[in-house]
This record gives structure tokens, sequence and C-alpha cells, in this order.
């Protein structure tokens, strides 16, 4: 039986999310625990890293939990599970995130995360639906989504990944804004997919799809 784990360091819409998953996960049994326990982590056949609020603060509530950052790079890098990030939990992902100074993040993916640079007429936060444009439509986790299919984002920084390849989808908010990353099992959405409806439930099902 999959087994897929939703990571508890005191960030995140956890209930949320799990309810999302669990909802998507009842017609195949697929099991869903919330957990910062790193014994059920590696136990799991899919992980799941949520994140809301700052860069800085979500990587310090990774590390609070002794062995965590260990036995997720022992799982997603060595042991390839599929792993998927949401908001901050994507941006973590990242080498570092510039917000009030310079954070060193899990540096799974070469970029960095920025600020959203204000437009005329845009506010930051970016808050709201917006407009998915694809990029890539090969990985998994990119299956039956389209060029228009609407997301739901909340987020005043941005992954700018160095390879443009591990950009998956974008949105439009002043330029474009990397909406789903990806490499191999690594998979992250800036947006929220359990805020995102249809789309929302479809990267669910992709994702839980997707075999280690």
């Amino acid at each position: 039986m999959q087994h897929t784990v939703i990571i508890d360091y005191g960030s995140g819409n956890l209930r949320s999310v799990a309810r999302a998953f669990q909802h998507v996960a009842a017609a195949s049994g697929n099991r869903i625990s919330v957990s910062d326990d790193i014994a059920q982590v590696k136990q799991a056949t899919h992980i799941v890293l949520p994140g809301v609020g700052a860069f800085a603060d979500c990587m310090a509530g990774l590390q609070a939990i002794p062995g965590m950052i260990a036995v997720l790079e022992a799982m997603v890098l060595e042991r390839k599970t599929p792993f998927l990030g949401i908001c901050v939990g994507m941006q973590l992902l990242a080498k570092e995130g510039h917000e009030h100074g310079v954070t060193k993040g899990l540096g799974w993916l070469d970029a960095v995360v920025e600020p959203l640079t204000p437009a005329p007429g845009l506010k930051i936060p970016h808050m709201g639906w917006n407009e998915l444009a694809i990029r890539d439509r090969r990985p998994p986790i990119m299956q039956g989504l389209s060029d228009g299919d609407h997301a739901y984002f909340v987020h005043s920084y941005h992954m700018r990944c160095t390879d443009a390849g591990e950009v998956l989808a974008v949105c439009d908010y002043g330029g474009e804004v990397a909406a789903i990353v990806g490499r191999g099992n690594i998979v992250g959405t800036q947006f929220h997919p359990e805020k995102s409806q249809a789309t929302g439930l479809r990267v669910i099902e992709n994702f839980l799809g997707i075999q280690g």
C-alpha cells in the first residue's frame, strides 16, 4: 500500500492539505499521514512538504526536527522517493532564499528565491487566482493540465531556476513566475493545490500516481 507522509514542521495549512490528499486518495487506498516522525518518513512512498510564511522561518522549522533533513535527503535524493513541495515548501528546494537577508535552502534545485518585483497596478503579495502557461507537458505531474488552467497563489517571493528546463509551468504576474518546477522525482508548486479546485486535485492525483 502506498503511504504519503505530509511533513509537519510547524508551517503550512496542514489540515487543508491533508483533506485534499485524503479526498484524492480515497479511491486508491493510499494512506495519508501528517507527521514529524522520521521513522514514518523512512517508510513513505510519497513525501509532501507544505509551507506558509517566511523562507528562513520554514527552513528553521525543518532544521529543528533532529535528523529530518538527512532522512529527506536519503529518501528523495538517494532512494528517489516522489517528493512534492508546496508554496514555501517548493521554495526550500532552492540553494538560497533572499528574504530579509540570505538563508541557505535544501539546494536540491539550482535556484534562488527572490522578491517579486512590483509592477504598476499589481499588489504584493501575489494573492488569488492566476492562469497557468505550460512549458513542459511530459513529466507525470503535468498530465491533464492545460494552458489557462487556474490555480490559487499566495506569495511575495518566487523561484528563479538556473535551468529553464526545470520550470514546468509559469504564470504571469508582472513577468513570468515559476508555478510548477521539477526534476526527476522532485516537483514543486508555487500555488496551493489544496486551494486550487480542479487544477489542484489533478496535480495531487498526478503526484500520487508517480511510482518511486
